[in-house]
């Protein structure tokens, strides 16, 4: 598909009900009193955040069937709407925590009345084995819990039943906040145990199918491809019962067929709409849309330093002025979000994050820098897509694959499924110019900088190394905000950043969803995967 064809083909969305056998399975009169259905464009894969290769999407099961020991707070946006509060920590299933005078360790008790879903109580036993398996069974949810300085089994320490301690390995402004974060969620132990074998002693075969949480809602059906179906848990003492009973969440690939379903009633909420369905569902008074910034976040052009031409750090800048920001901005963003290029200097004035980077649009200054290269003539290259996320990836693409033309630099497009995406692009990282969507869980610079910008961490889809923005993101991490030192070293990492570009920031999105005015309680949070706890109907 070219640009021209792609335009043209979006501006046909609306659908009959004869083309849509989707709603023989989800008609408004079909949902029984208490139930929200709901419709996403991704594909859950696993019921396990701490398995390897669980994709985002999963990450919904953490957060609606599990807790935490701590949780963040809400607040209500400008516009009316509900987000958590990343500057409030309220308890989950620790009712009260204290730091030690000396500051080596954190002590938490947890809700005496506090169980699992077959009954069993939430011990302290469960807390240990279930933060002993986050760090321990590697990949991104062990790097998660070490960017709050939560490293090794020995940290955490059984005090009695209902008591559990955390020795620190050093003070971090990250630690209490990434015990808020999805992957350290609380797992009934003793199921669990019962459910490993030798060779699988994190019992990680039963918990990808069989969750076993004291979470809101358990997972009544998994149909893999299809469909999750959560069933509220009566005994959970986290918080207030949800205000439905049973959330259906359809897996529905077509943009089309999601608008469809919300414009004609047949559904409570679709998740996660495209900037295109926000913009004009806006306008409809039978549909309401909530767009909420996502904080620590950037849609960017990944330029991976594997690939030879990409080592040079003149044919990265090339790229990044050859990009046509301006025009991907209308067409793929709709106008929704921040701009991240036009940045008036090559040093930041301040440690705001995201913030514009030093590029425009200029095809005379590309070509310049490129003509300071062994690849003055060009190269080819492909540059991939993740097709869950085309109604943003494919026309962005498709005009920087015009912008790299102007210059000599022959780009194929590569559409890769979204099961196969964190794999290609995060976990392999094989993928030489690609379209990224990282957004940091804890909104700290520095934090994003440990996700985006370290080697071998599962986010720096570009392979970038460098030894000093190591050492600053490893000295800023464990700095307060209000130390002397944060703040220069902070501003270091973004002209560094500036500088190599082995991210082309392209914008800061929003995340989007439209949904009935009936459904209650909807509320963004950072992870961007559907939070069913406060969801309510008016009038169940």
């Amino acid at each position: 598909m070219d640009r021209r064809s792609f335009i043209k083909s979006t501006g046909a969305t609306a659908l009959s009900a004869s083309v849509l056998p989707f709603l023989k399975f989800t008609p408004a009169e079909a949902a029984p009193a208490g139930t929200a259905v709901v419709v996403i464009g991704q594909t859950i894969n696993s019921l396990d955040i701490h398995r390897k290769g669980t994709n985002r999407p999963s990450y919904q099961i953490a957060v609606n069937c599990y807790d935490r020991l701590l949780s963040f707070g809400t607040k209500k946006m400008p516009d009316g709407s509900l987000s958590y509060d990343y500057t409030v920590l309220e308890p989950d299933l620790a009712e009260s925590w204290e730091t030690a005078p000396d500051g080596k360790s954190i002590t938490f008790k947890l809700r005496k009345e506090a169980v699992f879903w077959d009954g069993a109580p939430v011990t302290a036993e469960d807390v240990k084995w279930s933060l002993d398996r986050a760090v321990s069974l590697g990949g991104f949810p062990a790097v998660q819990m070490k960017a709050g300085s939560l490293v090794k089994p020995e940290q955490f320490v059984v005090v009695d039943e209902k008591t559990f301690r955390i020795d620190l390995i050093r003070k971090s402004k990250l630690t209490l906040p990434d015990l808020a974060v999805p992957v350290p969620m609380i797992i009934n132990s003793k199921l669990a145990k019962k459910n490993a074998t030798k060779d699988d002693p994190w019992a990680t075969e039963y918990l990808h199918r069989n969750p076993a949480g004291s979470g809101a809602y358990k997972v009544a059906r998994w149909d893999p491809g299809q469909q999750i179906v959560y069933e509220r848990n009566d005994n959970w003492t986290s918080g207030a019962l949800p205000g439905v009973k049973r959330v259906v969440v359809r897996e529905v690939p077509s943009q089309a067929t999601r608008r469809a379903l919300v414009e004609r009633g047949d559904i409570d909420l679709s998740f996660g709409i495209p900037d295109k369905d926000s913009q004009e569902l806006s306008a409809k008074d039978s549909v309401e849309v909530v767009s909420t910034p996502i904080e620590n976040c950037i849609y960017c052009l990944g330029v991976n330093l594997a690939f030879d031409p990409f080592k040079d750090k003149k044919v990265r800048q090339a790229i990044a002025y050859s990009v046509p920001y301006e025009e991907i901005f209308k067409l793929a963003a709709f106008g929704q979000g921040v701009p991240m290029w036009g940045g008036k200097s090559a040093s930041p004035a301040d440690i705001s994050w995201p913030q514009p980077f030093p590029y425009s649009n200029d095809v005379s200054k590309a070509k310049e820098l490129l003509a300071q290269t062994a690849y003055k003539d060009g190269f080819e290259v492909p540059l991939s897509i993740n097709l869950s996320l085309a109604s943003w990836m494919e026309p962005t693409a498709l005009l920087i694959q015009e912008g790299l033309g102007k210059i000599g630099i022959k780009a194929t497009i590569d559409k890769i499924p979204g099961a196969n995406w964190r794999s290609a692009a995060l976990v392999e990282k094989k993928l030489p110019l690609h379209l990224e969507n990282f957004g940091g869980w804890l909104n700290y610079p520095d934090y994003y900088f440990f996700w985006a910008y370290l080697k071998g961490h599962l986010f720096n889809s570009s392979n970038y190394d460098n030894p000093e923005v190591a050492k600053l993101v490893d000295e800023s991490l464990h700095l307060e905000t209000d130390d002397p030192a944060y703040s220069p070293k902070v501003k270091r990492l973004i002209e560094i950043a500036f500088d190599d570009v082995p991210r082309i920031p392209l914008w800061q999105p929003t995340l989007n969803s439209a949904m009935s005015s009936s459904l209650t309680g909807y509320e963004y949070w950072f992870h961007r995967q559907l939070d069913a706890r406060k969801l309510g109907k008016t009038g169940v």
